[in-house]
């Protein structure tokens, strides 16, 4: 949906007016006894449709902009079911000194909370909702600057977009999106945003001795790639390094998973499909650092020539890793991505994002992500940026008992720990074995499992791939550039 500034009223258009912590003071007159009459308090996400007078109230628990994200994204869906309407239209949305951060929860809300993903249904109704039509009157009568608003709708529809591109490729199913087609896709963002864009095939990831990420992509009928996209300004403010893991299928290899266990494992390729995501963002909205975004594309599969447990893979590292288990297959397409990344930028930070263990669902639910790192600076930008954006994330506190735990006797580490409790920290310590020493500092691992694709519709987020991870990288760039 476009959004746009308007002031006049428009025809056929839905309106969308937000009760905060249950005042309705805001509501018009003629509305408040019928507001009472069916009960409506203006909890959070609680809607109410006035057809008479156009109108959809949704509640929200204050200005807060996740409330406001939340509340939006149920309003968006509930107005796309109303065939009648052809625009939104709202008010703006500040707090004191005209804070625009209310809004830019709004604008998401309604761009992210009205996707959805259709491409293989054979028959589905589009909405006739096309419009967002924005007015400068502010309810809290706060001054709010035409040029102001503007900037926050173009900033909210270019995340919006990334984030729904995101989900896009997540939710694209295996057979349609493999490595190949992942880096095409890349290269189509890096056509369209301005990116420098390398891919390594086959035999160039040969040449660069990545054992342990050719281990695991040797089974599938898809070549793996290595995909890298760069986007480069003039006086850069700070150098960053972005790793995903791409992997766009995980049957578990030869430790094969039950079959309930395997669907939905499309969505293994989330953390490489929002470095994709992130990239086009940052291009759009040019941030003035330099940001290279590195995505292992590789598909695990089972046949004559799986890796199996009990090889010893030789990294691109040099560093050798036992095979314990070949469903840990994230970490070893990561250790080698992260070490080609470090030798090919020197870089102020490095994060790496990972759908990489269920573990970390269990530790923290379905929603949060993890983080785990040494250094305290990127460990503070994530955890701003994580109350800057809206996306939950908990620190995983790691420990030198748990390390302990990844110890080979054949080899210089094992791809699993000898212990099933603690894996999404002891995952997280395994790739720090491929951070150089004079990056350890620079460094955070985020395990996007538990929110990356969720099988129901939460807060702005649908059924199926959520974006996770985009909106939580973009707000720690801008920070950076502050």
């Amino acid at each position: 949906m476009e959004v746009k500034i308007n002031e006049r009223k428009i025809k056929n258009s839905l309106e969308i007016i937000f009760v905060i912590n249950k005042n309705l003071q805001h509501t018009f007159n003629r509305d408040k006894a019928l507001l009472k009459k069916v009960g409506f308090k203006g909890e959070q996400d609680e809607i109410f449709f006035d057809p008479r007078n156009d109108r959809l109230y949704v509640g929200a628990s204050s200005l807060n902009h996740s409330d406001l994200r939340s509340a939006a994204a149920v309003a968006a869906r509930s107005a796309l079911k109303k065939e009648h309407y052809s625009s939104l239209s709202l008010a703006t949305y500040t707090r004191k000194k005209a804070d625009m951060t209310p809004m830019q929860g709004v604008l998401e809300g309604l761009l992210l909370g009205s996707y959805n993903f259709i491409v293989y249904k054979s028959k589905h109704k589009k909405s006739s909702i096309k419009k967002i039509y924005v007015s400068q009157k502010d309810y809290s009568k706060n001054a709010v600057a035409k040029k102001e608003l503007q900037k926050v709708i173009e900033e909210a529809s270019i995340l919006a977009e990334a984030v729904n591109k995101t989900r896009d490729i997540v939710n694209t199913p295996p057979d349609d999106c493999y490595p190949k087609i992942l880096a095409d896709i890349a290269k189509d963002v890096a056509l369209k945003c301005g990116l420098e864009c390398k891919i390594l095939e086959h035999n160039e990831i040969k040449k660069e001795k990545m054992g342990a990420l050719l281990a695991v992509a040797r089974a599938s009928r898809h070549d793996p790639r290595v995909i890298h996209l760069a986007h480069k300004p003039k006086n850069a403010k700070k150098k960053v390094i972005l790793v995903g893991k791409g992997l766009t299928y995980d049957s578990g290899g030869l430790s094969l998973k039950p079959s309930d266990f395997m669907t939905t494992m499309k969505s293994d390729k989330a953390g490489g499909s929002a470095i994709i995501g992130i990239m086009q963002a940052i291009s759009k909205l040019n941030l003035p650092l330099e940001v290279h975004g590195f995505v292992g594309a590789v598909e695990n599969m089972i046949g004559g020539d799986a890796y199996k447990p009990d090889d010893v893979l030789i990294s691109k590292s040099g560093k050798t890793i036992e095979v314990k288990n070949t469903d840990a297959e994230g970490r070893l397409v990561l250790a080698d991505v992260l070490t080609y990344a470090q030798q090919e930028v020197k870089a102020d930070y490095i994060f790496d994002l990972a759908t990489l263990t269920g573990a970390c669902v269990v530790a923290l639910g379905e929603y949060t992500s993890g983080i785990i790192g040494f250094g305290k600076k990127p460990k503070k930008l994530l955890e701003k940026a994580s109350l800057d954006s809206g996306e939950l994330s908990a620190e995983l506190p790691s420990n030198r008992h748990l390390a302990k735990l990844l110890k080979s006797e054949i080899a210089d580490i094992c791809n699993i720990s000898s212990s099933r409790y603690g894996g999404a920290i002891t995952a997280g310590l395994f790739l720090s074995n491929f951070i150089e020493e004079k990056n350890r500092n620079k460094w955070c691992h985020i395990d996007i499992a538990g929110p990356a694709f969720v099988e129901h519709a939460w807060a702005e987020n649908p059924h199926g791939a959520s974006g996770a991870g985009v909106r939580l990288i973009v707000s720690l760039l801008k920070n950076l550039t502050r």
